[in-house]
């Protein structure tokens, strides 16, 4: 537990950050649990060795699926 002062709510937060952080995700290229924070908001996946932007303590932020799901629509509108 990595230690935020003045409040449980704080402590809290931080603590699911850096769980989300250090988590293995799934790549979406190869498919395998690869992928791993690289550095703020880029992750590389360690198997096929594909690198990802992303959110800066998850894998996918709530903006960055938003915007992947208009940009989705439009393309099939197109």
């Amino acid at each position: 537990m990595y230690t935020a002062k003045y409040g449980a709510s704080i402590r809290k937060l931080v603590d699911k950050a850096i769980l989300a952080k250090r988590t293995k995700y799934e790549c979406p290229k190869c498919h395998k649990l690869k992928v791993a924070r690289k550095g703020n908001a880029l992750w590389a996946c360690k198997s096929c060795e594909a690198v990802f932007a992303g959110g800066a303590y998850s894998f996918k932020s709530e903006a960055g699926e938003i915007a992947a799901r208009i940009i989705n629509e439009y393309s099939k509108s197109s």
